[in-house]
């Protein structure tokens, strides 16, 4: 068990270098976010520091500028990245390790990302869906028609480590999300082994109305307030 691990029921950690502890070579990390929102700041960088390599990142975007996931790519620490929008303006740093041929690259359409990521959680293996037919996102997929309608197989994406951001969370684990920072989180939530959640605010159990919870503790292993309070925003 990690050094500083809480007791069984206490879920929160005492910082996100302790949070992030056990995460090996090779994981494949769901990342929450969605452009610079619901971003999970404090953990990566807590996981610049951590040694893991080798890994695989499913995330939304690839990177905002030099920091956050940048921060991880600069470090070559990644091999894959699986997203949706990958060569926007401000992911230079991915762009330069592509184009240089030190980065691997799976770009999914959005809601298929998002569904490939639900279906994991939801013990689903496959799905049929009609986005990408007939463009190259079809290429070495199996298709099938329904009601005249072609449409490609695409297979469940879970991760070996969720990392992601809510609003707020109980010791338990239950967690609440604001607004549009929910976006990727409460699907990767459920999709991995291992959940960690960074927050912004920590309450006591019973502080949270049941019918107010987003994403239940069942799906959560480890809590860590964000450490520093202008990574902690949530917009």
């Amino acid at each position: 068990m990690p050094e500083g691990t809480p007791p069984t029921r206490d879920k929160v950690f005492p910082g996100s270098a302790a949070a992030v502890s056990g995460i090996p070579d090779g994981a494949t990390i769901l990342l929450g976010g969605f452009g610079g929102v619901g971003v999970p700041e404090n953990l990566l960088v807590a996981m610049a520091d951590h040694p893991a390599r080798e890994l695989t990142i499913v995330t939304n975007h690839a990177g905002f500028g030099e920091r956050g996931l940048a921060v991880l790519l600069r470090q070559g620490k990644v091999r894959k990245l699986i997203c949706t929008y990958a060569f926007h303006r401000s992911a230079f740093v991915f762009r330069e390790l592509y184009m240089a041929g030190k980065i691997e690259l799976e770009q999914i359409p959005q809601g298929t990302m998002a569904e490939r990521i639900r279906a994991a959680g939801a013990g689903i293996p496959a799905f049929y869906t009609p986005t990408g037919v007939g463009t190259q996102a079809a290429e070495g997929k199996e298709s099938r028609s329904f009601g005249g309608r072609e449409t490609l197989l695409e297979r469940a994406l879970p991760g070996d480590v969720a990392i992601i951001k809510a609003h707020k969370a109980d010791r338990l684990g239950n967690l609440v999300y604001r607004g549009t920072a929910a976006n990727f989180n409460p699907v990767m939530a459920a999709a991995a082994p291992l959940t960690i959640a960074e927050v912004e605010a920590v309450v006591e159990p019973g502080e949270i109305a049941p019918e107010t919870v987003h994403t239940p503790s069942i799906y959560v292993n480890r809590v860590v307030l964000g450490e520093n309070l202008e990574l902690r925003s949530e917009t």
